[in-house]
This record gives structure tokens, C-alpha cells and sequence, in this order.
């Protein structure tokens, strides 16, 4: 027998921590290698975590709702492998060799390295190398950490809270000990939560979801480091309305889903991206990149979540291919069922804000690419056409857009390009197929 340990697992380059969002096992269960064993949440997309292993479930580290850093043990599992010393694990009986130098490159904090660490390790004791790692660099004494993984086993959460909590070690070796480190970051975190407004009588409190954790992230990281600027035009849809009111009961039969006005409203945003590459760009720091391809993010709201996933290539694709996409990703999410693919790649947002009433809006720029559109409710004015006053069906399209890459100037001209795009739907010009 042997207990090995399943770690947070990357989904995605840019995802560095995950939620647990629930567990699938127990302790006690079986499990086959890849079966799922937790539903996994991070600020792009929710994932099943298989289990690498097969055998018995031996402990859950990680509890619901709590975030955790990629790479770290979110449980344990019993296997029928025969027990040896790995990449997750150091044996402390074994024979001690010579600690390999770390990479030139490596970050280095106080002089620490696995090797002073296992100077003060418990006697017996098995650590995994990001515990000695992180001890080392924090100057801990691991005899005087107490652990809380199975059978008393230090954990790297351990260290962390170790060393949060004001602790340090006497080595003398050790330059740059973890304690002042720690003493500074304690009143912030203290007065951080004493900040915090408080229930008043007859209030409800609300626990907050790992989803609305992750949304309310992604929003403060977009709020806080773009620079938003906005800008709205109107488009007349009436030729739209009359061209898509013809085609989607033929077209519900005969596909088997529904032909949307988004639809069209993304093949529109899709040709003028390639029109207008600076809005399909990312701000990279000293430069900008431009992205190749026209990946569209779509916001779907469903099970009182909300999820971004992909129309990948959106400019190749016909009005009919991006609405079975729509439906397909719109199922995908009522069911729980995006995959990481799914929600990743995206370059510009689309968002449909006319589907729940709204006439403008001001959105929230999907960090990191350079704008997103609010597609409003299409609604029924009077306007004025060669002197005469006409009921039209009209759309706001609403832009928000990172003032460090794009000005008013680029921001009115592809606007303007999506308006006329829009406005020359018809039997004639928009083939559906």
C-alpha cells in the first residue's frame, strides 16, 4: 500500500489557484484511475478533477469553497502501489544524499534550501520538497509546526499559516527570516477585516459562492488595472427583425435550434474585427499584441452563474454555425458541462444585455483583451427618415474599451463599421448558410 497525493491541477495558461467547488468522493470510497473525484472552480471555467490514481480515499484536505494554489494537495489516496519515495515525496529514514543546486534562475529568499530544512525536520517525518522548500526559504523550524495532514503530516498550508501567524525559526543561517514579514502583513489583514460592514438586525447573510468569488476577481483585476473608456451608437435592425422573423420557424424545424439575433449580431462584430485589429488586441506591457484569430467570448448566464466561454474563429464561421454554437455552449453551461477548452482563447466579448430588457449598459472589459461590446434589447422608435418621422426597430450598441490601447477615434469608426454592417442585413445580402 501507499498514500499518494492529488494536487489542484492547471487548467489553463494563465490559472495560477482553484476552488474546490464540491467533492465527488468521501473518505473510505474507491475510485478507478480518471474517475472525477471534485468539481473544481476558477475564474474561467468549472472543471472535474480525475483522480490519478486508482484505490481508496483516504482524506480531503481541501474543504468546499476553498481556494487553493495550482500544485497544492487537495487529498489523499490509499493505492496498491508498492511504497517508494517519488517526486511528491522525501522519505526522511532514507540515507541522505547531497542536495542538488537549485536552477541559477530559481527564486532565492533569506539563503534557505531544502537541505537546511531537513536539519530540522521531525525525525521520521515524510516531507514533500514544496514543504521543505517553502520552510527553508521562511526560515521554519519544522519541529515546531504543528501538522494537520493524515497522521500529523505538514502540509504546505501548514508553513503558510506558520508563518502567518508570526512564526519563525532560531537558525542563525538563515538571513532573511520570515517573522518581520509576518508582523507587517498581520495589523493590514486585521484592520482589513475589522473594515469589513457588519450585519445589522433582521439583515441576511449570504455565504459567497466560489463562483462569485472568482467573478468578483476577474472583475476588480479588469477594474483596476485597464483604464475603461465608453461609447454607445444606435443601429436601425428593422431590416434584421423583418429578414431573421422570416427564416427561424423554418429554420427551428429544420436544425433543430434557434436562429437569434446574436447570431447575426456576432457575425457583424466578427468581420469588423478583421476590419479593425487594433479592438481584437491584448495590452502586453512595452507592446500590443494583435491577435490572428477571432475568438468570441459570449456571456451566458444559467443556473445563477455566469460563464464566458468561445466561439473560436468566429469570422469563418456562417450565421447558422454560430448559432448551434450559441445553443451548444448555452446547454453546455445549464448542464455544468463547459470544458476548459470551451471558456479559453477568447479576444473580444460579445455581450447580449438586450436579453434581459436593457437598453444601455456599460460592461466591464473581460481582462485581458482591449474591449467588449453590450448588444442592448432591440426595441420600437420613432425616427426621423428623409424628413418624415418612421417606427424603426433600434439597437444601442454600447463599447467599452482600454483607454491604453484604443481611443475614441478607432473606438467611433468601429462602431460605425458594426452599425452599417448591421443596418445592410437582408435576404440579399446576409446568407444565413
Amino acid at each position: 500500500m501507499a498514500i499518494k497525493e492529488i494536487t489542484m491541477p492547471k487548467l489553463g495558461e494563465s490559472v495560477t489557484e482553484g476552488t474546490i467547488s464540491s467533492w465527488l468522493v468521501e473518505p473510505g470510497q474507491k475510485v478507478e484511475k480518471y474517475d472525477a473525484i471534485a468539481e473544481v472552480l476558477t475564474d474561467k471555467v468549472t472543471a472535474e478533477v480525475p483522480s490519478s490514481y486508482a484505490g481508496t480515499i483516504k482524506e480531503l484536505i481541501a474543504k468546499e469553497d476553498e481556494t487553493l494554489e495550482v500544485g497544492a494537495v487537495i487529498c489523499t489516496i490509499e493505492t496498491d502501489e508498492a511504497q517508494d519515495v517519488d517526486e511528491t515525496s522525501v522519505e526522511e529514514k532514507a540515507p541522505e544524499k547531497e542536495a542538488e543546486p537549485e536552477p541559477e534562475d530559481a527564486p532565492q529568499s533569506g539563503g534557505g534550501n531544502i537541505q537546511q530544512a531537513k536539519a530540522n525536520a521531525p525525525s521520521g517525518a515524510r516531507l514533500s520538497p514544496a514543504v521543505l522548500r517553502l520552510s527553508a526559504e521562511h526560515g521554519v523550524d519544522l519541529n515546531e509546526v504543528a501538522g494537520s495532514g493524515k497522521g500529523g503530516r505538514i502540509t504546505r498550508k501548514d508553513i503558510l499559516q506558520f508563518v502567518q501567524n508570526g512564526g519563525a525559526s532560531s537558525q542563525k543561517q538563515v538571513s532573511q527570516p520570515a517573522e518581520p514579514v509576518a508582523t507587517t502583513a498581520r495589523p493590514k489583514q486585521e484592520k482589513a477585516a475589522s473594515e469589513l460592514p457588519k450585519a445589522a438586525n433582521g439583515d441576511r447573510e449570504i455565504p459567497v459562492s466560489g463562483v462569485r468569488k472568482a467573478i468578483a476577481k476577474h472583475m476588480v483585476e479588469s477594474k483596476h488595472e485597464i483604464p475603461h473608456a465608453w461609447m454607445m451608437t444606435e443601429a436601425d435592425a428593422t431590416n434584421l427583425v423583418r429578414y431573421r422573423n422570416s427564416l427561424k420557424d423554418k429554420f427551428k424545424q429544420e436544425e433543430g435550434f434557434s436562429l437569434t439575433y446574436f447570431a447575426f449580431f456576432i457575425k457583424a462584430v466578427a468581420q469588423t474585427l478583421k476590419e479593425f485589429p487594433t479592438l481584437n488586441s491584448t495590452w502586453a506591457g512595452d507592446k500590443i499584441i494583435e491577435h490572428k484569430d477571432v475568438n468570441i467570448s459570449i456571456a451566458i448566464a444559467a443556473n445563477d452563474l455566469l460563464y464566458v466561454p468561445v466561439i473560436k474563429n468566429a469570422d469563418e464561421k456562417s450565421i447558422k454555425g454560430i448559432a448551434r454554437e450559441i445553443s451548444e455552449l448555452a446547454a453546455k453551461a445549464r448542464n455544468n458541462k463547459l470544458t476548459q477548452d470551451d471558456m479559453s482563447g477568447g479576444t473580444f466579448t460579445v455581450n447580449s444585455t438586450g436579453s434581459f430588457g436593457s437598453v444601455q449598459s456599460m460592461g466591464i472589459i473581460n481582462h485581458p483583451q482591449a474591449a467588449i461590446l453590450q448588444v442592448e434589447s432591440i426595441v420600437k422608435r420613432p425616427v426621423v427618415i428623409d424628413e418624415m418621422i418612421a417606427i424603426r426597430d433600434m439597437v444601442n450598441l454600447c463599447l467599452s474599451i482600454d483607454h491604453r490601447i484604443l481611443d475614441g477615434l478607432m473606438a467611433g469608426r468601429f462602431l460605425q463599421a458594426i452599425k452599417k454592417k448591421v443596418e445592410e442585413i437582408s435576404k440579399d445580402n446576409t446568407p444565413i448558410y
